[in-house]
Protein backbone atom coordinates (compact mmCIF):
# COMPACT_ATOMS: atom_id res chain seq x y z
CA UNK A 1 0.00 0.00 0.00
CA UNK A 2 1.28 3.46 -0.85
CA UNK A 3 -0.43 5.24 1.73
CA UNK A 4 -3.03 6.35 -0.38
CA UNK A 5 -6.93 6.43 1.64
CA UNK A 6 -8.89 4.32 -0.32
CA UNK A 7 -11.87 5.59 -2.31
CA UNK A 8 -15.36 5.28 -0.46
CA UNK A 9 -17.80 3.34 -1.98
CA UNK A 10 -20.52 5.08 -4.01
CA UNK A 11 -23.11 3.66 -1.82
CA UNK A 12 -21.32 4.49 1.72
CA UNK A 13 -20.87 8.49 0.43
CA UNK A 14 -24.81 8.50 0.39
CA UNK A 15 -25.43 6.89 3.55
CA UNK A 16 -23.16 9.52 4.92
CA UNK A 17 -24.54 12.35 3.15
CA UNK A 18 -28.19 11.35 4.42
CA UNK A 19 -26.40 10.83 7.53
CA UNK A 20 -25.04 14.15 8.04
CA UNK A 21 -28.29 15.97 6.29
CA UNK A 22 -29.76 14.75 9.66
CA UNK A 23 -30.42 18.00 12.12
CA UNK A 24 -28.18 17.05 14.98
CA UNK A 25 -25.62 15.23 13.55
CA UNK A 26 -22.33 16.70 13.89
CA UNK A 27 -19.96 13.59 13.00
CA UNK A 28 -20.54 9.93 11.82
CA UNK A 29 -19.09 7.12 11.28
CA UNK A 30 -19.78 4.42 8.64
CA UNK A 31 -18.78 0.47 8.42
CA UNK A 32 -19.83 -1.53 5.99
CA UNK A 33 -19.27 -5.55 5.75
CA UNK A 34 -20.83 -8.04 3.76
CA UNK A 35 -24.56 -8.12 5.27
CA UNK A 36 -23.68 -5.90 8.01
CA UNK A 37 -23.72 -2.11 7.91
CA UNK A 38 -23.01 -0.05 11.12
CA UNK A 39 -23.79 3.70 11.43
CA UNK A 40 -22.09 5.89 14.08
CA UNK A 41 -23.13 9.73 15.18
CA UNK A 42 -22.15 12.39 17.33
CA UNK A 43 -24.95 14.61 18.77
CA UNK A 44 -24.90 18.25 18.79
CA UNK A 45 -27.56 19.87 21.12
CA UNK A 46 -30.19 16.87 20.40
CA UNK A 47 -30.90 14.26 22.53
CA UNK A 48 -29.29 11.00 21.66
CA UNK A 49 -31.77 8.51 21.63
CA UNK A 50 -33.84 11.26 19.28
CA UNK A 51 -30.77 11.73 16.75
CA UNK A 52 -30.32 8.05 16.34
CA UNK A 53 -33.78 7.30 15.79
CA UNK A 54 -33.77 10.16 13.10
CA UNK A 55 -30.75 8.67 11.42
CA UNK A 56 -32.44 5.07 11.47
CA UNK A 57 -35.60 6.91 9.95
CA UNK A 58 -33.10 9.35 7.58
CA UNK A 59 -31.71 5.96 5.75
CA UNK A 60 -34.20 3.55 5.76
CA UNK A 61 -34.60 3.52 2.12
CA UNK A 62 -31.35 3.06 1.46
CA UNK A 63 -31.07 -0.43 3.37
CA UNK A 64 -31.10 -3.85 1.68
CA UNK A 65 -33.73 -6.31 3.12
CA UNK A 66 -31.12 -8.79 3.65
CA UNK A 67 -28.92 -6.67 5.73
CA UNK A 68 -28.41 -6.14 9.08
CA UNK A 69 -27.59 -2.33 10.71
CA UNK A 70 -26.27 -1.26 14.04
CA UNK A 71 -26.76 2.10 15.28
CA UNK A 72 -24.87 3.64 17.84
CA UNK A 73 -22.80 6.73 19.30
CA UNK A 74 -19.61 8.04 18.72
CA UNK A 75 -17.91 8.67 21.76
CA UNK A 76 -15.59 11.61 20.19
CA UNK A 77 -16.67 13.42 16.65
Amino acid sequence: MDGEPSEIPPRMKRVLQVVYAVEGVSAARVWEWPGRVAVAVHAAGIADGELLRRVERAVDPLRDAEETWDFGLLDDP
